[in-house]
Formats: structure tokens, sequence, C-alpha cells
């Protein structure tokens, strides 16, 4: 399951600036990956693991602008398409990872 935060944070204010910035910061500690300017995904295992990361991003919102978050499956996030560009992430954040020791 994918966890998607949709971001747009007004940064008019240095009191914006910083909340912009340690959203952000907090975002990448809790293990999320850009996938576009304001855009971010974290792999996780299930609803509850998600419902978990919900309650973490409320407590750390910002007191101004807009914060969205969706919760897709494996599934539907492999049926995204692009348009224009292509995806170019060398990390290895799927599930097909498989160590044999």
């Amino acid at each position: 399951m994918r966890v998607i935060v949709f971001f747009d944070l007004p940064v008019l204010t240095e009191k914006n600036r910083k909340e912009y910035r340690d959203f952000r910061k907090h975002l990448i500690k809790s293990g999320f990956i850009m996938m576009q300017e304001s855009v971010y995904c974290k792999l996780v295992q299930n609803n509850t693991a998600a419902d978990a990361v919900s309650d973490n991003l409320k407590k750390n919102k910002p007191s101004a602008g807009l914060v969205q978050l969706l919760k897709v499956t494996e599934k539907q996030y492999a049926k995204m398409e692009f348009i224009v560009g292509s995806s170019t992430s060398n990390v290895l954040d799927t599930d097909e990872r498989l160590v044999i020791i």
C-alpha cells in the first residue's frame, strides 16, 4: 500500500517558510520520497500502518495551507500512467525485493 501526500503551503512570510521546511523535513525523516515537487510517497505494509502514518502527519501538520493524503494499493499505484516524462528513481521501493540468507 502507498500513502501519497500532496501539499500546497504558503511561503510569503518567514514563519510560513519555516513551517514549509519543517513539514518537508518531517516527511523525509518519516520515510517519504519525493515523487515531484510538493508530492511525496511512502510504501507501507497495510492499512493499519497507513492509518498510523496519517495520524502522525496530522500531529505534525503546518498551521496554514493545504495538505491532502491519499491511500492507494500497490496494484493501483502500479497502474500510474506517465503522460510526459518517465520514472527516474534508482530507489528499490517495491514489494519485489527479496533477500535470501
